[in-house]
């Protein structure tokens, strides 16, 4: 089993106490968002977990605790750096102390198991074109020596952003064409190598590839581990990741982007928060008596795994 930490939240900059006791006691618990009453139990332990993966906007919480995660487990870490300030990404570092705390994590951890992830790509008055191809080179520059490689996307334009972010600009075709020939040839410039994710449309021709940014081959070279040969279903239309389970839960991440998907809005989030129990096996509350539990599917992917 993958195990994904971030998905639904960031877990790392927000409930890192709790996870840390998640492991302590080698088993979490979580809530169906889509059937609330159903919770499923994984056991976070080195052979019921194939990998467990990363994804946050400041690790700085739980860099004390990374190695010692590390080496137990099989790891991956997706660091979210984007052009964006406190407008739209209000509860965010900046990108300076950003880039310093995702290299401090690549010095622990080693740059194979590190992705920058810059995304999603969005177009405001503020935001322009040139503004993410200035600042992608600038923080290139700085990363590109401590990370495996970087993902980009382009916004997708759900109903949300109408009301959450009204100033959003829609991408052309004509910007989507600037942007990735930009963002490919400085990656290129730097040694970089950068792949698009859940983003329909090829690229390749501007040095980018088509890939999921949760794959077998990426998690396994990371970590020098082979994994069997599976078809990548995917999340979403445009996803080629490899399935996984996350023990987040949505509307629980204070960061408060306008542009996030996870959270009805920032109020709901704050909300939420006031549940959270870091001792509870759940992120949000406790377990209820109408509460259904069940154990979670662990199946292995790993090559000559007796869990198959």
């Amino acid at each position: 089993m993958i195990l994904n930490t971030g998905g639904r939240t960031d877990t790392v900059q927000y409930y890192t106490k709790w996870l840390l006791k998640r492991i302590e006691e080698r088993y979490v618990l979580s809530r169906n968002p889509l059937f609330p009453n159903k919770v499923t139990r994984y056991e976070l332990t080195p052979d019921a977990v194939d990998c467990m993966v990363f994804c946050s906007k400041d690790y700085t919480p739980i860099l004390p605790y990374i190695r010692t995660i590390a080496d137990r487990f099989h790891t991956y870490f997706h660091y979210t750096i984007t052009a964006y300030g406190k407008d739209v990404e209000p509860g965010v570092p900046s990108i300076d102390e950003s880039m310093d705390t995702l290299v401090r994590l690549s010095e622990i951890v080693g740059k194979k198991r590190v992705t920058w992830r810059y995304d999603p790509v969005l177009l405001t008055e503020t935001y322009t074109v040139e503004k993410h191809l200035d600042t992608f080179a600038y923080m290139t520059e700085r990363l590109a020596p401590h990370v495996d490689h970087c993902i980009f996307s382009f916004v997708e334009m759900y109903k949300k952003l109408e009301t959450n972010m009204p100033e959003l600009i829609s991408l052309t075709e004509n910007d989507r064409e600037r942007l990735a020939e930009g963002l490919g040839r400085i990656a290129g410039q730097n040694g970089l190598l950068i792949q698009t994710c859940g983003t329909n449309g090829d690229y390749t021709r501007y040095g980018i590839q088509t890939s999921g940014c949760m794959t077998l081959d990426t998690l396994g070279s990371a970590n020098n581990v082979r994994f069997r040969s599976l078809k990548h279903k995917g999340m979403r239309e445009g996803c080629h990741c490899i399935e996984s389970r996350d023990i987040g839960a949505y509307d629980t991440c204070l960061n408060g982007c306008k542009y996030c998907y996870a959270n009805k809005n920032p109020q709901k989030a704050r909300d939420n928060y006031k549940l959270h129990d870091s001792d509870s096996p759940l992120l949000l509350g406790h377990v209820k008596s109408t509460d259904i539990i069940q154990q979670g599917n662990q199946k292995s992917y790993l090559q000559n795994d007796s869990r198959r």
